[in-house]
């Protein structure tokens, strides 16, 4: 994530809000379950951070858990960008599970749209929380 250093990923926009680090986080994680789920397996080795779904930041900004958290989000997109370009387009109108709540195709846009969304976020918190610019 350019510009943005531990201080500003962590900083909240206000009390019981997400702050960027938790949005990257999370971004990361649900990477994960939609690649597990394309690769049709549940045993890949759990998420390095917990709770799943909202990771917790550490308490206090700190530059090494940053790059090394910015490192997972890194990796999981990377690792699920090569699972769908090889995902087989057959499949795609599959249904994604046992429940049929979804076909791959609807899971692949899903976190594309998931990840649009949370990544608009964390725009906005850069520009609310980050240094003023000045206007031209």
């Amino acid at each position: 994530m350019r510009g943005v250093d531990a201080d500003l990923a962590h900083r909240r926009p206000a009390a019981g809000r997400h702050n960027i680090w938790e949005l990257a986080l999370h971004i990361a994680y649900w990477k994960y379950a939609v690649r597990r789920r394309l690769l049709r397996r549940e045993d890949l080795s759990r998420f390095p951070r917990s709770p799943a779904n909202w990771p917790s930041p550490p308490s206090r900004p700190d530059a090494k858990r940053w790059d090394e958290d910015r490192t997972i989000l890194a990796g999981e997109h990377r690792a699920l960008a090569d699972v769908i370009a090889h995902f087989p387009p057959s499949l795609l109108a599959e249904p994604a599970g046992t429940k049929k709540r979804w076909t791959y195709g609807e899971l692949i846009v899903g976190i594309l749209v998931h990840d649009a969304y949370h990544t608009g976020q964390i725009q906005l918190l850069k520009r609310l929380l980050g240094p003023q610019r000045s206007s031209r």
